[in-house]
């Protein structure tokens, strides 16, 4: 699908990966609406790229709704919002269990759900979930944001299927360690064993890709990360006994005190 002269709705565009999503789209000619729960930080994204702002919390399910209904004309869906979601998971409260999967689960579902049925109604969409190489192998201290990874990646591409021949595609990002914005990035931790990070500029150049040729799946990973989570996904008990051998101990408890604030 061309990008330019479409109505585009993006989730999650206060964050550093979200902003340089938002440039990428108006650069490419969207019809660019924005969404985020701060207006402050909304309003600032919009300002830079021109876009239009509607503010909700995707944590709160009528606002969710809401959002559909405000962006019911969107042609492209860009599902980028997401909550860190890492610690063990004794250590969260239900609340805060709950706020994890609406944002980072429910949301691009519903909203999914919603506008997809405008998009097969003109013969014409596309819808782009971001994911995470998490969604593909599971690590320590990262239960709950496996589960909405690992999920998001099974809802993708069977929707996919189940719309073709519509006119509306479907297409998964899964990015690696993103340096310079975005969540990896604030916690200020090391890559455990040296593996090497991506931009968020290579993110939004997938996003843009994934949509003008409708591929399925697309990871922004170094080759040894895309490596490591296709064995661990097949041999997880494998991968399991390599990472309790492996010292990231140091960069797993600063990534998870980092979050903890965020749940």
């Amino acid at each position: 699908m061309d990008i330019s002269g479409s109505n585009v709705l993006l989730t999650g565009a206060t964050g550093g990966i979200g902003s340089t999503l938002a440039a990428r789209l108006s650069a490419r000619g969207a019809r660019l609406t924005v969404t985020g729960r701060r207006p402050e930080a909304l309003k600032a994204t919009a300002d830079a790229c021109g876009a239009r702002t509607v503010v909700a919390d995707l944590a709160v399910r009528s606002d969710v709704v809401r959002l559909a209904g405000a962006c019911a004309e969107t042609d492209l869906l860009v599902a980028n919002a997401a909550l860190p979601a890492s610690g063990e998971l004794l250590d969260y409260t239900e609340e805060q269990l709950d706020r994890a999967l609406d944002v980072n689960l429910r949301a691009p579902l519903l909203l999914s759900r919603l506008l997809a049925e405008h998009m097969v109604a003109r013969g014409r969409g596309h819808i782009v979930l971001v994911g995470s190489i998490s969604g593909k192998a599971a690590s320590r201290s990262t239960s709950l944001y496996n589960a909405t990874k690992f999920g998001l990646r099974g809802f993708a591409l069977a929707l996919r299927q189940e719309l073709r021949g519509t006119g509306v595609g479907v297409s998964l990002i899964q990015p690696g360690f993103v340096r310079d914005a975005g969540m990896f990035a604030d916690t200020g931790a090391e890559t455990p064993n040296g593996i090497r990070t991506v931009t968020p500029g290579q993110v939004a150049d997938a996003v843009v890709r994934a949509v003008r040729r409708d591929l399925c799946e697309v990871n922004v990973a170094p080759l040894e990360l895309r490596l490591l989570s296709a064995i661990a996904g097949q041999f997880p008990g494998f991968a399991e006994r390599i990472q309790a051998r492996t010292d990231v101990d140091g960069t797993v408890r600063q990534m998870v005190e980092s979050q903890r604030a965020r749940r």
